[in-house]
């Protein structure tokens, strides 16, 4: 009986050494790419604070730890209720400025949208488009999380 118990704990202690590995594994590949694709670097470029990089680099991956912290622990906020929905709305903003930031880097690196505009002949409509592109994101994302879909 006694030895189901040890077992049991050294299995539990194994299998988190495992989760745990390859977290950081994948976070860190995460990491890494975010920073290959020239984001953080693009936007410090941008608005000539280059020599904060590292700081910048080092709050994206804070923020990739406390989101999973926040994910797998779901801590209580109605304690905060007054203040729970000012946080949603900071934290949606922010999600949504790094999701976007993130493809845009993507589609940069592949050079998706120059020749989609170029073979479609539409150079004339981009800022027509772009916006278009906002609205339907973001109308999306109020079906999603408004209606729950």
């Amino acid at each position: 009986m006694w030895t189901d118990q040890v077992t049991t704990a050294v299995q539990q202690i194994l299998l988190g050494i495992i989760g745990l590995s390859s977290g950081v594994a994948v976070a860190g590949g995460l990491f890494s790419f975010i920073v290959e694709l020239g984001v953080i670097a693009d936007f410090a470029d941008r608005t000539h604070t280059g020599d904060q990089i590292l700081f910048y680099e080092d709050c994206v991956a804070l923020g990739g730890m406390l989101g999973n912290l926040f994910f797998l622990f779901r801590p209580a906020l109605s304690a905060l209720f007054p203040i729970q929905t000012v946080l949603l709305v900071i934290f949606g903003l922010f999600a949504g400025v790094f999701t976007g930031c993130w493809a845009m880097g993507l589609a940069e690196i592949l050079n998706v949208f120059p020749v989609f505009m170029r073979r479609t002949r539409i150079v004339r409509y981009i800022t027509v488009l772009v916006v278009c592109t906002a609205l339907g994101k973001g109308l999306g994302a109020w079906l999603f999380f408004y209606r729950g879909w």
